[in-house]
């Protein structure tokens, strides 16, 4: 297992916090997301190989940006 942090842009509530894991726990070896809405900061616990293309695709696509 493998962790990476993402600064993402936009997030300001629980509902946020629960889009954004949301969109990157559907992504194929993702085993954990944790968001801090204070900092931005999203942990992203994996196995294998992590696209980071698909993490900002995937953030992107529920609304927010990866710094």
């Amino acid at each position: 297992m493998a962790t990476r942090v993402y600064q993402v842009k936009g997030m300001s509530c629980d509902h946020c916090k629960s889009a954004v894991k949301k969109a990157i726990s559907g992504i194929a070896g993702v085993k954990d997301v944790e968001v801090d809405l204070a900092t931005g900061r999203v942990t992203v616990t994996y196995e294998g190989d992590l696209d980071d293309t698909r993490v900002r695709e995937a953030v992107e696509d529920a609304g927010y940006e990866v710094a």
